[in-house]
């Protein structure tokens, strides 16, 4: 009888143990690209920022799954890993922009469970420290004049979100972006460079980024950032696009979503534990630390802003005559 009882509390006990395992045990953040860009600063940030606040007990895996800037690990989540609720996964605003144009397959911005929005950096308007242009009303005023004259690039080919900011602009100009000279380098650091030769004239690119080669000794100047107002820091003193003469915003957002069939319990616990993280100085300094600017959303409130963000995308990708997702 005694050993009658004693395998029912071991059996107990283990059915307790297995009830303590939650979403926050053995956690994994999926970057979906190679190791060193945007989504592995996103999950390197979070792993840091869980371990050092006590929300985790072990250190939070990174898994990298490369292709199609979120695409692949978008598919292989929703496929294979719907219910994975210790497993979150990295996104972007060029995430978003992609699922506006259908990049990412048959799935759409709906397939996912929104988690939170950590931080984002923001569209930038940037010259050669020697440009003759001072404002970005001078770029525009050139533009406007003859289009063929003013030479833009950035990293990412014709609808990426270096390029939709460089048509951006040439609308706010008055001019067809068809028309506009824009030129697709590998990367923002490519595109710096040839700012800096005088290859091109304007670099559409990011404001955190930016700062970061300023700090390294680029010698580039930043007529105006995307922002809805000025950001703090360092760039305090650089107008916003619309104080600049266009009302152009391009925030590029860092976060994480759930796959689909993943609890609500689960969800909540990592929404709320989110929440409460980024309310925190410690969070704060960790994300200044990597060059992004505050944003913190959690939950159903960045289902919307998703939704929203994916909706104005589509229509900018009509606008300028690209394909746009069904």
């Amino acid at each position: 009888m005694k050993f009658h009882n004693l395998s029912i509390s071991l059996v107990l006990s283990g059915a307790v143990a297995i009830s303590w395992a939650g979403p926050l045990d053995k956690t994994e953040c999926i970057a979906p690209a190679k190791p060193g860009g945007g989504f592995d600063l996103t999950c390197k940030l979070v792993q840091s920022s869980l371990l050092e606040g006590k929300y985790i007990a072990d250190p939070m895996r990174v898994t990298y799954m490369p292709g199609g800037i979120g695409a692949v690990a978008y598919n292989t989540v929703i496929a294979q890993r719907p219910d994975a609720g210790n497993t979150i996964v990295a996104f972007s605003g060029g995430s978003l922009l992609n699922l506006a144009q259908g990049k990412f397959g048959r799935y759409s911005e709906n397939d996912v469970k929104w988690l939170a929005a950590i931080g984002t950096d923001y569209g930038a308007v940037v010259v050669a420290e020697n440009s003759p242009y001072k404002t970005m009303q001078d770029v525009m005023t050139a533009m406007k004049a003859d289009p063929t004259k003013v030479v833009l690039g950035a990293g990412g080919t014709i609808g990426s979100q270096d390029w939709m900011k460089a048509a951006l602009l040439a609308r706010a100009a008055g001019v067809n972006p068809r028309t506009m000279r824009f030129v697709a380098f590998e990367g923002g650091g490519e595109a710096m460079t040839a700012l800096q030769g005088n290859h091109i004239h304007v670099f559409t690119g990011d404001a955190a980024e930016t700062m970061q080669q300023q700090k390294a000794g680029a010698k580039v100047r930043v007529l105006a950032v995307m922002s809805d107002k000025r950001l703090p820091g360092d760039m305090a003193n650089v107008p916003t696009a619309k104080e600049a003469g266009a009302d152009i915003q391009w925030p590029i957002v860092r976060g994480f979503y759930l796959g689909p069939k993943v609890g609500d319990a689960d969800y909540k616990v990592w929404a709320d534990t989110f929440a409460k993280m980024m309310g925190t100085p410690a969070y704060a300094k960790l994300r200044d630390e990597r060059g992004l600017f505050p944003l913190a959303i959690t939950g159903p409130e960045l289902d919307a802003y998703v939704k929203q963000q994916v909706g104005g995308y589509r229509k900018l990708v009509e606008d300028f005559g690209l394909k746009v997702a069904n």
